[in-house]
């Protein structure tokens, strides 16, 4: 039997994936934000003689500038000036709770079993959870200079002016973010149409992988707060339209694909025309110079597109006429209600929770009973590694132990050579702008930018000088060693369980589409959002997948035996979805029992995928006439039910 991975010095494949650094763009604003909002208030902390005061405005400043992600100037708001209440909160249950042993211990837990389970709500909740227990952290192991409320203000200062920072060109951009990324989409949806009906499958799936990618986040950053906004802002009103409208085109795609046709090249240059006119806001009419269609397939792509430039290009839209592709939220009181009953009810919260607590609290135990100096780091890494939606807790550990090792290179040097003082200014000048720069690299580049910033400023507040660096080796040791075994290896969450479960649900669902997307009585709107809503699981089962293939054998050899399962489903819902633009532009419907006959096998394959723990081939007994429409999906889902089979 030939070994999985090769005996020498080519790492395995799980590690390189985690080591390689990924590809994205430098946010230059992020970058000039992060200098000036760190390196300011420690310039006025050592003005005005307290440097620790100033060195506490940079710490609140650091986690702003973590949180300094979303484009949308509204969506910076929440992610920013939200969690810094939480951090607020905790710093001063921390500091409250300083000094009293087994006091602090059992609140910092409790903390920890608070922020695992608000972390499930989502992301702007799960930054908030984060920053409560990292404060709490911090405040239970530091001695906080000044009044009880002191350090909780200057904290929450620092962050609001990384806010307020990213708000000072608002009145200048305002909906510029928003315009971007539905311009964005239309460019990932050109990309897409000139792939369809080539020969790589490959460059085909990334297309459309990333043409949903695009469609969701663009829905996303529009619709954040739809239900205060939509139907009031005209500028809205018409990112939603235009939107809904680029949506068939993306629909008529598979259809497209498996004609086996390539579109000519005006096509896909029709839709970046469009995109330059959504992004310049543009109402001038757009000449598309299409050819003329001469298949079903044509006339979907030239019906879609005519359409979207018509979208496009109208000068006024009516809230009224616009379909409700996403489903519109609940009022706000009535969201928040919702939320904190499925945070109290659900299992994956509490489990979520417990873990975290489970964790911390055994680290706070042990720093007590064993003399760890400046011992709260600890708690520190456990908190970034053990954060349940952060992705591969293993990935995480490895990632934070080497990214330590790498920031205390530089932390050495700086606090070795560096003297202290006005000094300290210019090397957060120098360092700070690195972290926005090296975070989308990877969760280990994040850590090697940000430990050495973290040191230097807790240099100003201790006064330990490099003796800090071999005791912050060993925290950070010690909080990925307990991750890695209490939160990780002794918790029995096989890898079925927490994707393969979600596979099934996905398969079960695809069922349902293809009930929906034939039948007559079946709400256009609600098909919409049903299909928008299957596209959404599968991109986010994706992402899974790909976390999974980080973690080391078995883990990882299992994620690569399914990987092909998840391919099949996405190509069962373009198939359906190439049927049903089939269908509309004139192609004879099939029958109900064809449509039964694959909807009962696709549920036979979702109970499959839920209870099994690795594939098994089953045999298939998939006939209909051969010019129905659902001939293609038929096939896909007899190579579902018998793919990724072991070998006999």
């Amino acid at each position: 039997m030939p070994r999985e991975f090769p005996i020498g010095l080519t790492p395995p494949d799980w590690l390189v994936r985690n080591l390689q650094p990924q590809q994205a763009p430098v946010n230059r604003p992020a970058v000039v934000r992060a200098a000036v909002a760190m390196a300011l208030p420690l310039a006025i902390g050592l003005a005005a003689g307290r440097p620790a005061y100033g060195a506490l405005a940079s710490m609140g400043a650091l986690s702003g500038v973590i949180g300094d992600t979303a484009d949308a100037y509204r969506m910076r708001i929440l992610n920013i000036a939200v969690p810094q209440l939480f951090g607020a909160v905790g710093v001063t249950l921390g500091s409250l709770v300083y000094g009293h042993g087994w006091v602090a211990v059992a609140a910092v837990t409790g903390v920890a079993l608070v922020s695992g389970m608000i972390s499930t709500i989502g992301a702007v909740a799960s930054v908030s959870g984060l920053l409560l227990l990292l404060n709490a952290v911090i405040g239970a192991g530091l001695p906080m200079p000044g009044e009880w409320w002191l350090p909780a203000l200057l904290i929450s200062g620092g962050g609001l002016l990384v806010l307020f920072l990213a708000l000072l060109s608002w009145p200048l951009r305002s909906g510029v973010p928003e315009r971007t990324a539905v311009a964005d989409t239309y460019r990932a949806v050109a990309d897409l149409l000139a792939t369809c009906g080539g020969d790589s499958e490959v460059t085909y799936d990334d297309a459309r992988h990333d043409a949903t990618r695009a469609l969701n986040e663009s829905y996303d950053l529009v619709l954040g707060h739809r239900a205060r906004h939509h139907g009031r802002s005209p500028e809205l009103t018409r990112l939603v339209a235009r939107l809904n409208a680029v949506t068939p085109v993306i629909e008529a795609a598979p259809a497209v694909h498996l004609s086996g046709r390539p579109l000519p090249p005006e096509v896909p240059a029709a839709v970046r025309r469009l995109a330059d006119a959504v992004e310049t806001g543009s109402t001038t009419p757009v000449e598309l110079r299409l050819p003329v269609p001469t298949t079903e397939t044509g006339r979907a792509v030239d019906h879609a597109l005519r359409h979207a430039a018509d979208v496009v290009t109208a000068p006024d839209v009516d809230p009224q006429g616009i379909d409700d592709r996403l489903g519109r939220p609940a009022a706000v009181r009535i969201r928040t209600a919702r939320t904190a009953r499925t945070v109290l009810l659900s299992a994956g919260s509490w489990r979520y929770g417990l873990r975290l607590a489970l964790c911390i609290g055994l680290a706070q135990t042990l720093v007590s009973i064993i003399p760890v100096p400046r011992s709260y780091w600890v708690a520190l890494t456990i908190t970034f590694v053990l954060k349940p939606d952060f992705g591969s807790v293993f990935s995480r550990a490895l990632l934070r132990a080497l990214g330590t090792v790498a920031g205390l290179v530089v932390a050495a040097a700086v606090l070795a050579e560096v003297p202290r003082g006005w000094w300290d200014v210019a090397v957060l000048l120098l360092l700070a702008p690195l972290i926005p720069a090296l975070t989308p690299r990877g969760y280990g580049y994040q850590t090697a930018a940000i430990t050495p910033v973290i040191l230097v400023l807790s240099d100003i507040l201790n006064r330990e000088g490099t003796g800090l660096l071999l005791p912050r080796l060993v925290d950070s040791l010690m909080g990925c060693a307990i991750a890695l075994v209490v939160g990780y290896l002794l918790w029995p969450e096989s890898w079925h369980t927490r994707v393969g479960d979600r596979l099934a649900d996905a398969v079960a669902d695809t069922a349902r589409y293809v009930e929906a997307a034939f039948g007559d009585t079946t709400d256009p709107a609600a098909r919409a959002r049903m299909r928008r809503r299957l596209y959404r699981d599968l991109s986010g089962i994706r992402t899974e997948f790909q976390r999974a293939l980080t973690e080391p054998p078995p883990t990882g050899r299992r994620a690569a035996g399914w990987w092909p399962l998840v391919v099949a489903v996405e190509r069962i819902v373009d198939a359906t979805t190439a049927a049903r633009v089939r269908v509309k532009h004139g192609a004879t419907p099939p029958s109900e029992a064809e449509i039964s006959q694959v909807a009962r096998q696709l549920r036979e394959l979702s109970e499959g995928v839920r209870e099994a723990e690795v594939l098994v081939p089953v045999r298939t007994d998939l006939t209909g006439p051969s010019g129905s429409v659902l001939e293609p999906l038929r096939q896909e889902v007899a190579a579902a039910r018998a793919i990724a089979s072991p070998r006999t």
